[in-house]
């Protein structure tokens, strides 16, 4: 990579900076600012395609008139050939149709489910293992999951996966079943970004919490902590909260950092070697690339003392 470097760099004093296109195909164009993980996606690629001596630029599948046949015609009249598949809404459809042999892709994250192309996400399925080892390492047993249907399912049940998997280490009746809200079906209740994703339920959550009495939650902490101040429940003193999207690490809460931005970086890293050795269409063997999340200590998930029982 430091050899791309020093070439785009002696490249740039003599022609115009290359784009690298950053396509999304949202509701509206900026939508995916709104959301967790998306702003960062696009922040680290930024900062990483400039870096590198290449300028990105956001390209839109929403515009007025717009098919992605005509984006795809005005990317390669335009001579970008690099094209970075960003943020794009689950209810948005799983198949982006390019005439993919003109260009180099890499995805961000899980959609569109088609092409397949080579991809960079966050390492959803090892982020809640690690959470789960780090609170039974402080001597939690009874561990809930809760989490909007929607973010599990973007993540191919990544989420629930690392889940079940850590509780294999537990006694069976330390067991909890997650708590996805909402229910499996209507699919069209859940499946559409939207403001449902705000908050968890109260209902379904009180009956939930009341009965199988988690010791901790992993969630994130804009989902459950309003519903939960409102149901007298004190954070740790009444249930510990670890943040599996921690956003600050300022020591109030325990919990993972995903570390988003590098997704973007990398996935920028990976798409410029693609154009270095002139590697363009869809790959006969897509690759994916996960990135690891970060551990964090914080005030909300103390160690549990021998008291407490276990």
């Amino acid at each position: 990579m430091s050899a791309l470097v020093a070439y785009r760099k002696g490249v740039m004093a003599k022609r115009n900076t290359p784009t690298l296109a950053y396509v999304t195909n949202w509701a509206t164009r900026w939508g995916w600012k709104e959301t967790t993980a998306h702003p960062d996606f696009y922040i680290g690629a930024q900062a990483k395609a400039q870096e590198i001596g290449y300028k990105l630029e956001h390209f839109w599948l929403g515009e007025p008139k717009m098919t992605q046949k005509r984006l795809g015609e005005i990317l390669y009249s335009r001579g970008i050939n690099g094209v970075l598949l960003g943020s794009h809404g689950r209810e948005r459809g799983d198949v982006l149709d390019f005439d993919w042999e003109k260009f180099s892709a890499v995805k961000i994250d899980y959609f569109p489910h088609r092409p397949s192309l080579h991809s960079v996400t966050n390492n959803q399925c090892d982020i809640v293992r690690l959470a789960m080892r780090k609170v039974i390492a402080r001597g939690y047993r009874r561990i809930g999951l809760v989490m909007h249907r929607g973010w599990d399912y973007t993540v191919d049940h990544l989420w629930m996966a690392g889940y079940l998997c850590e509780q294999q280490v537990l006694r069976p009746r330390e067991r909890i079943p997650a708590h996805l809200y909402p229910k499996p079906e209507p699919m069209n209740a859940w499946l559409a970004e939207g403001a449902c994703e705000l908050l968890v339920e109260g209902r379904s959550f009180a009956q939930w919490f009341e009965k199988y009495r988690p010791e901790v939650i992993l969630s994130k902490s804009s989902f459950v902590l309003p519903v939960m101040k409102r149901l007298g429940l004190r954070v740790p003193s009444d249930v510990a909260l670890v943040d599996l999207f921690l956003e600050c690490a300022d020591g109030a809460t325990a919990g993972v950092e995903q570390n988003h931005k590098t997704v973007g970086a990398v996935a920028v890293e990976i798409l410029a070697g693609q154009l270095q050795h002139g590697k363009y269409g869809v790959p006969a063997n897509p690759k994916t690339t996960y990135v690891g999340g970060t551990w964090h200590e914080g005030a909300s998930c103390p160690v549990k003392s021998c008291a407490e029982g276990g």
